[in-house]
């Protein structure tokens, strides 16, 4: 299958790279603007921004990368023609950890402001803490976590974690590319093995991630069970794409004969369908067990997502919660249900739509809300706006990084020498000829 081909299947015309690449400097032009901005003034809303748009994108890759070592793992005979499609995205990796890299320069050289999005980076940042502001230097909470949470450790561990994902995502395409080639089943049995440590390692380093990521936001908040949640929401993201993009080529390619959309895409919403249910259970134990323990330094994460503690009311972050309730998962909990949704296209891809949408929804509803330290303010505080300048910004930032990792997979399609199928994988046969 030629590059152009799948082009054009992507994007109707052969020039789709290219308007990625002009997307991506106009989307991550913006949202260094904003960094910039936000640097000189204090201004923590692009940084926040930067963080939701580029963590939409590297959710998907994070989900797509632990379902090729899945399919690996359990030798999946229906997995190696949709496999394929997800080795191809996963070059997209590099070019993430590229795009995470200036929040990290912000925390080494951003001076008085290198804290300005991760608070306990600066001793001088202010912290609410039991109803006074107080400098995060003099918080005793920090002190005890700061053999984790220093500034070099944080960086050797964001370094880390790329790295674990960019070398997984090396090797599952190496094994897959090179055994197109000369057929050998020694590729069958190292992308096997590979992948079993892999699942270890990328599920270590996600995890961590989300910690570092997103929790570290407001670091006086724990909970052992957000690495989990996090990995929920990243393979369901991944299935949605892998879906979409299977879609589309199995309709404008030469995957048409081999992609089958009552068994293949059946199985791949079967998937959706399991961890719909996955991710619901983990957020609502999450909550539950925070709200059935009362601890002051937990139950403040969600009391600021539910009511402003200064007035009691609700905020618009308690219809942000109930829209995740009902739109992300009772809605396609019960669509998905239906078998006819699950095999006809046009059905299924607005199902997986729909989730990608409220997975955006759910990433912006995990990262902005924040306490904004407010000495004159009862509790010490005040609750950042659920539709601020950070939208804005994460917005171009959606953009740009999109482009960037549309046209990273664009650019895999056209140098690599794989074909549209893996075709001397040993269980090919099986899984063209796939049926329910």
């Amino acid at each position: 299958m030629s590059a152009d081909e799948v082009t054009e299947a992507l994007g109707g015309k052969t020039d789709l790279s290219t308007k990625c690449l002009a997307a991506a400097a106009f989307g991550l032009g913006g949202g260094l603007i904003g960094l910039f901005t936000g640097l000189a003034n204090g201004d923590k809303n692009p940084f926040l921004g930067w963080l939701w748009g580029m963590s939409f994108w590297l959710s998907i890759a994070i989900g797509m990368l632990m379902l090729v070592m899945l399919f690996r793992v359990f030798n999946s005979q229906w997995t190696p023609v949709v496999r394929r499609q997800l080795e191809h995205c996963l070059a997209a990796f590099p070019w993430l950890g590229a795009c995470f890299l200036p929040l990290l320069l912000v925390v080494w050289f951003g001076g008085d402001q290198a804290g300005v999005l991760w608070n306990w980076v600066n001793p001088a940042s202010d912290v609410p803490v039991a109803g006074e502001v107080h400098k995060v230097g003099h918080d005793i909470l920090l002190q005890k976590k700061s053999g984790y949470l220093n500034v070099f450790f944080f960086s050797v561990r964001i370094i880390g974690y790329f790295a674990v994902f960019c070398s997984l995502s090396y090797w599952m395409r190496k094994v897959s590319f090179t055994q197109d080639r000369d057929g050998d089943l020694k590729w069958t049995r190292f992308g096997h093995n590979i992948s079993a440590a892999g699942l270890a390692a990328g599920a270590l380093a996600l995890t961590f991630g989300a910690f570092d990521w997103f929790m570290s936001l407001e670091y006086h908040w724990f909970s052992t069970m957000f690495g989990v949640w996090f990995f929920a929401a990243s393979i369901r993201a991944g299935l949605a794409v892998a879906i979409i993009l299977c879609f589309v080529l199995a309709t404008r390619t030469e995957l048409k004969g081999f992609y089958n959309f009552k068994a293949h895409q059946y199985d791949l919403s079967c998937l959706s369908l399991a961890f719909t249910v996955f991710w619901a259970y983990i957020s609502f134990s999450q909550y539950f067990l925070i709200y059935n323990a009362n601890i002051p330094e937990e139950t403040f994460w969600y009391v600021i997502r539910e009511i402003n503690p200064n007035t009691g009311e609700r905020t618009g972050w308690f219809w942000v919660s109930m829209g995740l309730v009902f739109g992300h998962f009772l809605i396609p909990f019960i669509a998905l249900l239906w078998y006819r949704n699950k095999v006809v296209p046009h059905k299924t891809l607005k199902i997986v739509a729909w989730i990608l949408c409220f997975h955006l929804l759910d990433l912006y509803w995990n990262i902005i809300p924040g306490r904004i330290p407010n000495p004159e303010s009862p509790v010490g505080y005040d609750i950042r706006f659920v539709l601020g300048p950070q939208l804005l910004w994460g917005l171009l930032t959606l953009i740009g990084v999109g482009g960037l990792c549309i046209w990273a997979v664009l650019k895999s399609y056209r140098e690599s020498d794989a074909e549209i199928i893996p075709v001397r994988d040993p269980r090919i046969k099986a899984s063209i000829n796939y049926h329910e």
